[in-house]
């Protein structure tokens, strides 16, 4: 929503699906002639139904960007699904999938119809200043250095560093299989909790092989259930208020309400889901679970 903010376009808000992604049906209601753009975000690692949204954006001849944060070797049918978007972000950080310090990544797939190498070649040239020309570039020459260049664009200086992607190259070896003990874990979840009425588990789509980012359930009366929670020793987050209920993005964004991403909002938890999580330990987590949920919804 910032980076909406930042270009002054106004974010319009629409419904999450059962996956907690964005509703295709609820997109198109809010589909006007000033639409540019579908921003997805494959929520805890999961692809909703991107392919549908894909669709519809060809449709409509708007661009897909995809928001990736989460989604650090998700797979759809095999692959990661970066044949249909427009534009992919990825959001490095030391508590995600692929862990280093804070750094992002953006990359251009031309998905409907869009140019990637200009665009690519524009935001390398936006990420450092607007300068035209890298010093790499001004130095491809048998002769002297080519010190000169123009500033083309009012740039940022939004480059990642070596250092940084030093630590990502070496943990892509690892994200694989980090994913798959992820995955393990949440079917370690599933087997525990399916089936207990207190605690309702999100879905997740078919052909999806998710990072497993996030491992969610909806229970009733949420916020007591997290403090006796917290009481046993357990401390599970909450992954998101829905965005049309933050101050700044209700004042600048569409007021169509979105009854079904506020419905699970007030609902959602995430469970414990890291590496270092034993059999035993998502056990403990899931009968804490069910008897807190019990307690406080009867």
């Amino acid at each position: 929503n910032h980076v909406l903010l930042y270009e002054n376009l106004t974010p319009v808000f629409a419904d999450v699906d059962t996956f907690l992604c964005l509703d295709p049906a609820e997109i198109e209601k809010r589909i006007t002639d000033k639409t540019r753009a579908v921003m997805f975000v494959g929520f805890g690692g999961s692809t909703g139904q991107l392919e549908k949204v894909y669709a519809l954006c060809r449709k409509w001849n708007l661009r897909l960007i995809v928001d990736a944060a989460h989604m650090a070797g998700t797979r759809l049918y095999g692959q990661f699904p970066a044949m249909l978007p427009d534009a992919v972000t990825f959001s490095f950080q030391s508590v995600k999938n692929l862990p280093t310090a804070d750094a992002g990544m953006v990359c251009f797939c031309g998905g409907t119809g869009t140019n990637p190498h200009a665009l690519d070649k524009l935001a390398r040239q936006l990420a450092w200043l607007g300068i035209d020309k890298s010093t790499h570039e001004r130095q491809r020459t048998n002769t002297a250095y080519k010190w000169k260049y123009d500033v083309a664009d009012v740039g940022f200086k939004y480059h990642g560093n070596a250092v940084m992607a030093a630590i990502a190259s070496v943990q892509l070896k690892y994200l694989d299989y980090d994913n798959a003990y992820r995955r393990q874990v949440a079917a370690w979840y599933d087997e525990k909790l399916k089936g207990q009425g207190r605690v309702r588990l999100v879905p997740q789509p078919p052909f999806c092989e998710s990072s497993r980012h996030l491992y969610q359930v909806l229970v009733r009366n949420r916020d007591e259930v997290i403090l006796r929670l917290n009481q046993r020793g357990i401390f599970p987050g909450v992954h998101y208020q829905c965005n049309a209920d933050y101050w700044m993005y209700r004042k600048a964004g569409s007021p169509d309400p979105c009854p079904y991403a506020s419905k699970v909002a007030a609902e959602l938890i995430s469970l414990p889901v890291h590496l270092q999580l034993t059999h035993n330990d998502v056990k403990e987590v899931a009968a804490a679970l069910i008897a807190v949920a019990t307690e406080v919804n009867g």
